[in-house]
């Protein structure tokens, strides 16, 4: 085998974020009647939720904001845009969301099965991913996971984030591989694909929702049933 150690991001590659986001904040509008105070469609704020997280998510990325702003602001800027100026119902709507959202469990299709099979080919399999410590291992152990993953590597712990080199370095150091056996898989051309490129990595990119592709990843696949021919 070319390859002894499987890296997989989780949200969006093996996790599906937006059918749980969309699960999550379903039984937060309900939760917190908001179809009362807001007065538009669920789909209204589901979709302003989403331009807002992304966003946000970027300016993580980059460092520009802490992980608690990014937490409490896609809240108050969604809530904004229907002109409610109400920061501590942000943060309560944050916080519960929280909670709801490490408890979904919708996988894209194939997951189980492909982590089997590599489990069977004897890869030894970890994860990089830039979520928070705590959500994220709960969404392993709500969803099933948690036994496939011999190490987690969150950007909490690394003190790091995707695509910076040393969150990758922390991984290689914390499942003792070299980067020659290592393969990096991942949705986000920005924060996978750049960050394997940035450590030296072979990389694969989950073309999920066939966007066009501005970086070089070593692999493209459209379904992680293709894995089966890279592994």
């Amino acid at each position: 085998m070319k390859y002894k150690h499987v890296f997989f991001d989780l949200d969006h590659t093996l996790w599906d974020f937006n059918s749980n986001a969309r699960s999550a904040l379903t039984d937060l509008y309900a939760f917190f009647e908001l179809e009362k105070r807001i007065a538009v469609p669920f789909d209204d704020f589901y979709n302003k939720y989403l331009y807002h997280n992304e966003i946000l998510w970027e300016r993580y990325h980059n460092g520009l904001i802490t992980a608690d702003e990014l937490k409490w602001k896609r809240m108050w800027r969604t809530l904004l845009d229907f002109k409610i100026g109400d920061e501590e119902l942000a943060r309560q709507l944050s916080g519960k969301f929280l909670e709801l959202l490490p408890t979904k469990k919708i996988l894209f299709p194939y997951t189980i099965e492909l982590l089997d099979y590599l489990l069977e080919k004897k890869y030894v399999l970890h994860l990089i991913t830039n979520g928070f410590e705590k959500t994220q291992w709960s969404k392993l152990s709500s969803s099933g996971l948690d036994k496939y993953f011999t190490h987690v590597i969150t950007s909490e712990a690394s003190n790091s984030l995707k695509p910076k080199k040393e969150i990758f370095d922390y991984a290689m150091e914390k499942a003792g591989a070299t980067l020659r056996e290592s393969i990096m898989i991942g949705d986000n051309l920005e924060a996978d694909i750049q960050g394997a490129i940035n450590a030296g990595m072979d990389s694969v990119f989950v073309n999920h929702i066939n966007a066009t592709s501005h970086l070089p990843a070593t692999y493209t696949i459209y379904h992680l049933k293709e894995l089966e021919a890279i592994l």
